[in-house]
């Protein structure tokens, strides 16, 4: 038993806003009374006391992670922890190994992680890595935006047919999967690229059944709300990365208006295109768009200056991205369910692209009024690493500090984006909101995110200080289960997270034509293709309601 006492509570979901008030912990849950007067107390005078951090998309585990950390040494080599009596050795900055991620998630006040895409081919995989990052809870998103069996089921005439059968089709690739969520990586694109064709629009026809991405990404979303899936589809929309992109990004929206869709790293969505075919933001359109739709909501990708390692499901865009760096780059074809690739870059503030794109997210940021509809992340390692967390925080937070990064930036910037106009300034109850209370809410975990009664007790209480990115980089207490696991930055203790999954109320067996195509193409058996019970060490199922 446990009671925090005397600090500042900031828990959005329940009406506090800094209220001086006692938070109790009994049984790993947060109580309204202990049963015992005998209890170990913090005291939290001069401190902020919040839910812990909810990562609602991060790329932490799985091959793709993996073969990252293989193809860059050199991320590696300035960046190791050694093992101690407590915590075991790791390295990596932009790619770190899986107790170093826990560990380090861990000391911003995260507890709960999702790993962003995982074919079901690797999701054994990524369970495996998952159950070896420490202090986590964590979940996957499995990708189905390209899968050859999903594409099938869509071409078929019959309306009534077609929507059963993908009703069934997307339980039993979650249940094979031990997923979350379901996850597209542009929809459609990914399979028209294996067969040698070009980028595609949403009624662009995609081999080899025909099917566009707008029929899709509606089968999809009407299948997830059909399930009622705790969290809505997760969206990594056409054309990232390409100047006017913000047209397909609005066009998709429109196209999806009424479903519950979670939008990815936004941030490389939303770029307008000058007279000379260059980058500039269209940040203000789409955030005008959606401060009126608050079915959507959407993750930033802030971008963060210096090194990164891009890997995404989008194998052409990793392609184009190679093409124009030069960079090493690893591809992959993941048989009949998606692509994937990897290249190793740096973003510097001396270029005029990377500066724009640092400013299209930082403007999403400040122009959405709603900031239950925005996840703080850096699509982690794309934009850059998770661990900028704090500094992200204080740019928001910090008017003149963010005008003074502003001014280190090419002078071009200010023609082709709009942050110098804005003024707003994140409250410390926003930063709660973006980081903890909206991505449980949006991923519906009603455990998560708030210090109410019932609420697992993880807690990060930070020293209030004028400098927010020290105060958010260096927590005083963590909490996992109402255990300390971190005290003044340092891992005090190490503990297993849960596996959230779902069981939808669909088929769990796969029609007999569908198990023929298997059979066909798939270079595994279908009895060793689902992940076994046995890989998930403490499940935690989260009701479709």
């Amino acid at each position: 038993m446990l009671k925090i006492v005397n600090g500042q509570v900031y828990d959005p979901l329940n009406g506090d806003r800094g209220e001086v008030r006692d938070v109790y912990i009994e049984g790993g849950k947060v109580v309204d009374t202990l049963s015992t007067k005998i209890a170990e107390v913090i005291d939290a005078t001069g401190c902020v006391v919040m839910p812990g951090g909810v990562e609602i998309h991060s790329h932490i585990a799985g091959a793709k992670v993996n073969s990252a950390r293989s193809m860059c040494p050199e991320d590696h080599y300035d960046h190791f922890k050694k093992v101690t009596a407590i915590t075991r050795s790791g390295s990596g900055f932009t790619i770190p190994t899986t107790f170093l991620t826990g560990y380090l998630y861990a000391q911003l006040g995260y507890t709960t992680a999702f790993e962003a895409a995982v074919p079901v081919l690797e999701a054994r995989h990524a369970h495996e890595e998952l159950q070896d990052t420490p202090l986590l809870d964590t979940g996957i998103y499995t990708l189905m935006g390209n899968n050859y069996l999903i594409m099938k089921v869509l071409s078929e005439k019959d309306d009534s047919a077609r929507k059963n059968r993908l009703r069934d089709l997307v339980t039993w690739l979650l249940t094979s999967s031990k997923g979350y969520a379901v996850k597209v990586v542009n929809p459609g694109g990914v399979e028209s690229w294996k067969w040698g064709k070009g980028s595609v629009d949403l009624d662009t026809p995609v081999p080899p059944f025909g099917v566009t991405p707008r029929g899709i990404l509606l089968g999809l979303a009407e299948a997830i709300k059909d399930l009622r899936l705790p969290h809505g589809l997760h969206l990594h929309a056409n054309h990232l990365g390409e100047p006017g992109n913000f047209k397909t990004t609005l066009e998709t929206m429109y196209a999806l208006e009424g479903y519950p869709i979670h939008f990815t790293h936004l941030q490389f969505h939303s770029y307008g295109m000058t007279k000379r075919w260059g980058l500039s933001s269209a940040a203000s359109e789409i955030a005008e768009y959606l401060n009126t739709r608050p079915e959507f909501t959407y993750d930033v990708g802030q971008l963060v200056f210096g090194p990164a390692t891009t890997m995404t499901s989008d194998s052409p865009m990793q392609f184009r991205l190679h093409q124009m760096t030069g960079n090493k780059w690893i591809s992959a074809d993941i048989e009949m369910e998606t692509g994937s690739g990897i290249v190793p870059l740096a973003y510097k503030q001396s270029n005029l692209v990377n500066a724009i794109q640092w400013c299209i997210g930082l403007e999403l940021l400040l122009l959405t009024k709603n900031p239950w509809q925005v996840s703080l992340t850096t699509d982690h390692p794309n934009a850059g690493p998770f661990t900028a967390y704090p500094h992200i925080i204080r740019l928001l937070m910090d008017y003149d500090f963010r005008n003074e990064m502003l001014e280190q930036l090419p002078p071009k910037v200010a023609q082709f984006t709009n942050l110098k106009d804005i003024k707003r300034e994140y409250s410390l109850e926003e930063i709660t909101i973006i980081t903890r209370s909206g991505p449980a809410k949006d991923l519906g975990l009603k455990h998560k995110g708030h210090l109410g009664i019932n609420a697992d007790a993880d807690v990060a209480i930070y020293r209030l200080l004028e400098d927010k990115e020290k105060m958010f980089a260096r927590p005083a207490y963590v909490l996992k289960n109402g255990k300390v696991v971190v005290k003044d930055g340092e891992i005090t203790q190490s503990l297993s997270g849960k596996s959230f999954l779902v069981d939808p109320d669909g088929s769990k067996v796969l029609p007999p034509d569908l198990i023929e195509e298997f059979a066909k193409y798939y270079t595994i058996a279908l009895a060793n293709y689902a992940v076994q019970d046995e890989y998930i060490i403490h499940p935690e199922v989260i009701a479709c309601d």
